[in-house]
């Protein structure tokens, strides 16, 4: 397996644009994006868990009852989220695609990313979408995922090649995600391509079971969004043999899609609203996975411990109260914690107690743009890993006027 280029025009067939057409007010920003698939592809997604679901999610469901899509139109700069003709508009712009593309409505997948509560007219996105149609590239990637960031401050976009038996394979992706973000699914955007043929309900298994590792593993702030979502679509293209069962080309898929995940979760983290560093939490030597999750987030979303790594603080006494009050099983008395990252790596507590360390070696390393947070319960083999960023006075400022 390789890191390519292309994003979610990297596998065969797909092709993406992205334009200004008028949702956001500044007019150097792309707020509507297209993917599309040369032909109809197995189609897989998960949603958000919050009770209060954008429009585009309801209408998203209901297309993908069948396993299929063809084509991803999103708008940002509107959540399209709590409008009283919500759906009538999610609805509207999955049929102004299909017609500029001449697919059925139905096989279109439709999202929103912006700001809740606020209408959102289609008039701009129905003017946009024939020349977003008629800019569709191999080379689209890249306009597309600018059309789906809102406070993002880097593109987020990656793709990998690989092998199922002689058939040169690829999967790619495109994301969204710096704020609202929070565990457990699906607090972000994130659209996956690849032109391996699997059936459905394997693409389903899949994608449901690489979130609980990835993007269930990351927390920006703690607020789980209303409209988030991954979608994953599958053209076959590649002419592999399809994946119809938990096969060795399942197994090369799923490490694939990991692979893949794992990077977008990294850069989602380290792109959180106001960061200056990327926290990654490595729990190790847990009696159960779940134990290690649990641990993992908690740490992660420790707000006194995201606000010490903003200010090059040791202060690992906040990771182990961030474990204690987890809810893991764990003998406390176990626990060891170190901090890592480009700079060497510094042993701060075992057996649940403070060691003597520099502290001059401590802020040099917690200086750097990625740390790592390394736990070890001491208790088992199991692990996990979480992503998160550090707390700044910068998210503070964003949210303070997100809206006006």
């Amino acid at each position: 397996m390789k890191m390519i280029a292309g994003g979610v025009c990297a596998a065969k067939g797909f092709t993406a644009s992205g334009m200004h057409c008028g949702i956001r007010k500044n007019k150097d920003k792309n707020d509507l994006s297209l993917i599309y698939s040369s032909v109809p592809a197995s189609a897989a997604a998960v949603y958000t868990t919050n009770l209060v679901k954008g429009a585009p999610l309801l209408v998203t469901k209901e297309h993908l009852q069948n396993g299929t899509a063809q084509a991803i139109i999103c708008n940002s700069g509107n959540a399209n989220t709590c409008n009283a003709n919500g759906v009538e508009i999610a609805t509207e712009m999955a049929a102004l695609a299909a017609e500029a593309l001449h697919i059925e409505k139905s096989d279109v997948v439709v999202a929103s990313t912006g700001v809740i509560g606020q209408p959102l007219e289609i008039a701009p996105i129905a003017a946009g979408i024939p020349a977003l149609a008629a800019s569709l590239s191999e080379n689209g990637s890249a306009q597309a995922a600018l059309g789906i960031m809102t406070t993002d401050t880097v593109m987020k976009e990656v793709a990998v090649e690989f092998t199922l038996g002689d058939k040169v394979c690829h999967l790619g992706g495109i994301a969204k995600g710096s704020g609202m973000i929070h565990p457990n699914m699906a607090t972000m955007l994130v659209f996956l391509t690849t032109d391996v043929a699997i059936a459905p309900a394997m693409l389903q298994k899949a994608l449901s079971g690489d979130i609980q590792k990835t993007f269930n593993m990351i927390s920006i702030d703690g607020d789980t969004s209303t409209n988030d979502m991954v979608v994953l679509l599958a053209n076959g293209l590649a002419n592999n043999a399809e994946i119809t069962d938990d096969s060795d080309d399942f197994a090369a898929f799923m490490k694939a899609l990991n692979t893949v995940n794992i990077a977008l979760c990294r850069t989602i983290a380290g792109d959180g609203e106001g960061a200056t560093k990327l926290l990654e939490c490595k729990v190790t030597h847990a009696p159960s996975e779940e134990t290690a999750k649990t641990v993992a987030k908690s740490v992660i979303c420790s707000s006194l411990l995201k606000a010490a790594m903003f200010g090059a603080d040791a202060n690992w006494g906040r990771v182990l109260c961030a474990i204690g009050y987890s809810g893991a099983h764990v003998d406390v008395n176990k626990i060891g914690v170190s901090f890592s990252s480009a700079k060497g790596s510094i042993e701060v507590c075992k057996n649940g107690a403070g060691l003597p360390f520099s502290e001059e070696k401590a802020k040099e390393i917690l200086l750097e743009k990625e740390i790592e947070i390394l736990v070890e319960l001491c208790d088992g083999s199991e692990e996990a890993t979480a992503w998160g960023c550090d707390l700044t006075y910068d998210y503070v400022r964003i949210n303070g006027d997100y809206r006006t």
